[in-house]
């Protein structure tokens, strides 16, 4: 399965809480859908049963996190920090490995990847990062390994699936010697994936780190966009990014951005919708792909206007002429694309 660059589609106008917004299109069809974490609304996120089930729904993508081990070995985790998304706790044979870090300015206290060799990490198991909100998936606390990216490669072989990586932590994982971006295209070169319609996308919040890859690469690269805040490694903010000429410059090096969805359709105070912004057509007019996250079923993470209705808020961004959604629950992502 090739990346397809964008192509022109009709206006398009969506009917939203505020006012009817036109807009013209420039978009792959249909929309992809990424399964964020893997199917991480049904099973913990990042293990091999999330993936495996967000490939048996069909999804476009399934999207790794990566961060390093003390031997350089990549694996799939959120956070480098494990003790959200391990059962590192109970291990009272690591308890001494507990330590406070400074990760990108922020003060981190808990168990760190980078203390673990591989195979430490394997005698870990995974558990639900949010159990309150999500306590179906509470009940497979323990029953999973921490994957490998070489294991997660394994796991679609043969499968009309790409794969999605996010280098975590790039530059703080450059400063302790373990950089993840000469593993991560060592893996995936070794493993066929080349050119610049390879079945996959690799991410980053950072800025710098996706310029060097595309000097090395030319596999597609994906910026990503908070709504908040600036990237780690530079001195301007993601908003300044999102504007044309950021996203020009963004277009230098990189397909596509992957955008928290309020750069899309933003929220008032009271957590209702307001008009949906410039930023599709602004992107699509340099070329550039968008890819907007996270969507997810629970109402905790749902606008007002949409709350028990999460298929809505997919409508709503796939009338606007988003390329892709990162979704928790590719399923309902993927439904609606077929209605």
């Amino acid at each position: 399965m090739g990346i397809l660059l964008p192509k022109n589609r009709c206006n398009i106008g969506y009917q939203t809480g505020v006012s009817l917004v036109m807009t013209t299109t420039v978009t792959q069809q249909p929309p992809i859908v990424i399964a964020h974490r893997g199917a991480s609304g049904y099973r913990p996120e990042h293990t091999l049963a999330a993936y495996k089930l967000a490939i048996e729904m069909g999804a476009n993508f399934i999207e790794p996190d990566l961060v390093s081990t003390k031997d350089g070995i990549l694996i799939a985790r959120h956070e480098n920090e494990m003790s959200q998304t391990t059962d590192v706790v109970n291990h009272p044979e690591f308890a001494h490995r507990r330590t406070t870090k400074i990760i990108d300015g922020e003060v981190k206290n808990g168990w760190f990847t980078e203390d673990f060799t591989l195979g430490e990490i394997k005698t870990l198991r995974a558990k639900e990062r949010i159990p309150q909100i999500r306590p179906q998936n509470a009940v497979y606390d323990g029953k999973f390994d921490i994957p490998t990216f070489q294991e997660i490669i394994d796991l679609v072989k043969g499968k009309t699936i790409g794969i999605y990586p996010e280098t975590k932590h790039p530059s703080y994982f450059q400063s302790i010697g373990l950089p993840l971006e000469e593993p991560l295209l060592e893996v995936l070169h070794g493993n066929g994936y080349r050119g610049d319609k390879a079945p996959i996308f690799i991410q980053s919040f950072e800025v710098n780190n996706l310029k060097q890859l595309s000097q090395k690469t030319d596999l597609p690269l994906v910026q990503l966009l908070n709504d908040t805040g600036k990237p780690y490694d530079v001195n301007f903010s993601y908003q300044d990014l999102a504007t044309v000429a950021g996203l020009r410059d963004i277009a230098e090096y990189a397909l596509a951005i992957g955008v928290n969805k309020n750069l899309v359709v933003p929220r008032d105070r009271n957590n209702k919708l307001l008009s949906p912004t410039s930023l599709i057509n602004d992107a699509h007019g340099v070329n550039l792909l968008v890819h907007a996250w996270t969507f997810r079923n629970e109402d905790f993470f749902l606008p007002l206007d949409f709350q028990g209705n999460p298929q809505g808020e997919y409508e709503l961004f796939f009338g606007l002429g988003i390329d892709g959604v990162f979704s928790d629950f590719p399923d309902i992502g993927l439904r609606t694309i077929e209605v």
